[in-house]
C-alpha cells in the first residue's frame, strides 16, 4: 500500500504533520483530528491529471504543454522525471478509490485532461471516446464507494496542439476552445459530478508558467533566471490572467444559464480555485505595510476582484500601467458574480517589504508590486518549516 501512496493533500495530516515536527513551547501548534471540525465538513483527497494519471500516450490522449515542457527541458524537473506514467492512475484507478475509501475520505478533487476529451484541443478536432469512457469509469467508481466527485476542468495542461496553432493562453482563441471543451464535460459528466471548478489556481500558471519561466509553458524574459528561449514577464502574465478570467467567466455563465437552470437535471455548483499566501508587514513602517497590501492585492485580487467587482485591483492598474489588459463593460458584466463558490488554496506565510520601483528598464510581474517577500525576519523563521516530497508539479 505505501508504494502506492495517493499524491494528494489530506488537510488534517499536514497539519498534524507540522505540529508533530515544531517545538510547541515554540509555536503553539496541536494535534488536529475529525472532532475539530463542524458537522458535514468535508474531507478530501486531490490530484491533478498530469501529475497522476500516466497513460500520455494511450487512450487516444492528445500532447498537453506539460508533455512538451518535460521531454523538450527535463533539466527544469528536480529528478528530470515526466508525467508519461505518473502514478498511473489510468490503469490503477479502482485501487485509488479503494484506498480514498479505507482512509475515510469523502470526496475526491480531480482534473480532467483537456486533450484526454479533445485530442487537438478543438471540438472540430473530435471528441476522444476512450477518454470519456475512463472518466466515466473513475466517477461511477468512486459514487460506488460514497465518494464525491469534484472535478477541475483547467489544472495548467493546456493542449500542445492549441500552443502551437495560437500561442495557447495568450490568444483570446482559446476562450472558445475551452468553452467547448468545457461543455462536453457538462454533457458527458454532469449528472453526476456536482461541484464543478473552472480554473486551479491561475495565478501559479501565470507567474511559473509566463513570469519565471519554471513551468509550462516555460516563457519568461531573457533576464530571468530560467533562461527562456522567448517571452515578456512584463506582459505575458497579465495577458493570459486576462484570458484566464474571460474563459472561467464564459464556462461559469454557460453552466449556470444552460445546464444549473434551463435543464435542471444537474443542480450542480461551479466555481474557481485561487491561491493566496498570507503577508504580514516585515517592519511597523508605512512603506511595509502599503506593500504588504499590494502584495496581497498582486497575487489574490489579481483574479478575485474582476469575479467580485469587475475589474482589477487599483494598484494593479496604476504599476502596471498599459501592459495590463482592460476589460469592456459587457466583460465587467460578465464577470461579476460567475461562481458559486471560490476555493482557496493556502501553503504559507511570508513578511513583505517595500521594493524601489524599477523605473521601467525591466518590467516583470516579479518586481511590478513593489514588494519583496521573505519567510525570515532578523533571522528567524515566521513559521515551523516542513517540506514536501509532492512533486514540484504542485497542486
Amino acid at each position: 500500500m505505501a508504494a502506492r501512496a495517493l499524491l494528494a493533500v489530506i488537510f488534517p495530516y499536514l497539519l498534524m504533520v507540522v505540529a508533530s515536527s515544531a517545538d510547541d513551547g515554540a509555536y503553539g501548534l496541536q494535534p488536529i483530528s475529525r472532532r475539530s471540525f463542524p458537522k458535514g465538513f468535508i474531507f478530501g483527497t486531490a490530484s491533478s491529471s498530469y501529475q497522476y494519471e500516466g497513460a500520455a500516450m494511450e487512450g487516444g490522449r492528445g500532447s498537453s504543454i506539460w508533455d512538451n515542457f518535460t521531454h523538450q527541458h527535463p533539466d527544469k524537473i528536480a529528478d528530470k522525471s515526466n508525467g508519461d506514467v505518473a502514478l498511473d492512475s489510468y490503469h490503477l484507478y479502482k485501487e485509488d478509490v479503494r484506498l480514498m475509501k479505507d482512509m475515510g475520505m469523502d470526496a475526491y478533487r480531480f482534473s480532467i485532461s483537456w486533450t484526454r476529451i479533445l485530442p487537438d484541443g478543438t471540438l472540430r478536432g473530435g471528441v476522444n471516446q476512450e477518454g470519456i469512457k475512463y472518466y466515466n469509469n473513475l466517477i461511477d467508481e468512486l459514487l460506488s464507494k460514497g465518494v464525491q466527485p469534484f472535478v477541475t476542468l483547467f489544472h495548467w495542461d493546456s493542449p500542445q496542439g492549441l500552443e502551437d496553432k495560437y500561442g495557447g493562453f495568450l490568444s483570446r482563441n482559446i476562450i472558445n476552445d475551452y468553452k467547448d471543451f468545457a461543455e462536453v464535460c457538462f454533457k458527458e459528466f454532469g449528472d453526476r459530478v456536482k461541484h464543478w471548478i473552472t480554473l486551479n489556481e491561475p495565478w501559479s500558471f501565470c507567474v511559473w508558467g509566463y513570469a519565471e519561466g519554471v513551468s509550462a509553458p516555460g516563457r519568461c524574459s531573457p533576464w530571468e533566471k530560467a533562461n527562456c528561449s522567448a517571452g515578456d514577464s512584463g506582459r505575458e502574465p497579465y495577458t493570459v490572467g486576462h484570458h484566464q478570467i474571460l474563459a472561467h467567466a464564459a464556462v461559469a455563465r454557460l453552466y449556470k444559464q444552460k445546464y444549473k437552470k434551463m435543464q435542471g437535471m444537474q443542480k450542480g455548483k461551479i466555481g474557481i480555485t485561487l491561491v493566496a499566501n498570507w503577508v504580514i508587514p516585515l517592519s511597523r513602517s508605512k512603506s511595509s505595510i502599503a506593500a504588504t497590501k499590494r502584495s496581497m492585492e498582486f497575487m489574490l485580487g489579481w483574479f478575485l476582484d474582476p469575479l467580485c467587482r469587475g475589474d482589477y485591483p487599483r494598484s494593479m492598474k496604476v504599476l502596471v500601467g498599459n501592459r495590463l489588459p482592460q476589460f469592456t463593460k459587457k466583460q465587467s458584466k460578465l464577470m461579476k458574480g460567475a461562481f458559486d463558490f471560490v476555493g482557496l488554496n493556502y501553503y504559507t506565510t511570508n513578511y513583505v517589504g517595500s521594493l524601489p520601483p524599477s523605473k521601467g528598464t525591466r518590467n516583470s510581474y516579479s518586481t511590478d508590486a513593489q514588494a519583496i517577500r521573505t519567510g525570515v525576519r532578523n533571522g528567524v523563521p515566521i513559521g515551523p518549516q516542513v517540506t514536501s516530497s509532492l512533486s514540484p508539479y504542485r497542486d
